[in-house]
């Protein structure tokens, strides 16, 4: 039987750092469209719908000829939102998409996919790259995960994890993977995920993540050699645009 994967893009309008980012044009298109545009290209995404809490930007999606959704005010989160799709979805798989990765690429999303397709079992999956700079390794921003030879995660961390003893903490390439933030779900578990109670670790580190490693739930890790860059601020966004101009887009 074809399991029915639906990509869900959480939006919200009143980002903290950045208000109206969705909105915000990066090379000529809001953000919300580059990021909708990318996940269209995916070939395992049966559907692609933005969730949102703002007739703004569900106007803005449907101006494009995208398809959104407005969702509860209230809800405390990117997952939240999804989830919320999700209940009035017939699916099977949930990808959530981050609303503010414009260079998430579809071939990221279609491994995901893939991935959980091949492991039905798996509750959760998600994506690592290996870190190669130290900059990154040291930034708190950059949450790291930690895997096992199975590939389920142990660990997700704002620290510079696993801790190099023998090089008194310091990095070497290939040592640790940064996390990409792009999550996929089996229905039922994704609706399970969102009545948890938050759980100590994860309003120390602030990752949602750890909630579902705290109760005793896999997930998965699958490596991908292409990255993503998110766009927090108004500087981000100017990156994304130079990035996007080298490549002629």
């Amino acid at each position: 039987m074809k399991i029915r994967t639906l990509g869900v893009i959480p939006s919200r309008f009143g980002a903290q750092r950045f208000p109206g980012k969705p909105l915000a044009l990066i090379a000529g298109k809001p953000l919300v469209q580059r990021v909708y545009e990318q996940a269209k290209l995916a070939t395992k995404l049966d559907e692609v719908i933005v969730a949102t809490d703002d007739t703004r930007i569900l106007e803005a999606v449907e101006g494009f000829g995208g398809t959104a959704v407005l969702t509860s005010p209230d809800c405390p989160s990117g997952t939240d939102r999804a989830a919320e799709v999700a209940r009035d979805q017939p699916c099977d798989l949930i990808v959530n998409i981050q609303g503010d990765e414009p260079l998430m690429r579809p071939e990221m999303i279609d491994q995901l996919v893939t991935g959980m397709q091949q492991f039905p079992d798996c509750p959760m999956g998600t994506l690592a790259r290996p870190i190669v700079a130290a900059d990154v390794w040291l930034n708190p921003n950059v949450v790291k995960v930690v895997f096992g030879p199975s590939g389920n995660a142990l660990y997700f961390s704002r620290c510079s994890v696993p801790y190099a003893r023998e090089a008194a903490g310091q990095f070497t390439a290939g040592i640790g993977h940064k996390h990409i933030g792009i999550y996929a779900y089996r229905r039922e578990f994704l609706l399970r995920y969102v009545t948890l109670p938050q759980t100590p670790l994860e309003r120390t580190e602030k990752l949602e993540q750890l909630r579902a490693l705290e109760n005793g739930y896999t997930i998965r890790v699958w490596v991908t050699p292409h990255d993503s860059i998110g766009v927090d601020t108004p500087e981000d966004a100017k990156l994304v645009e130079e990035i996007l101009a080298r490549a002629g887009k």
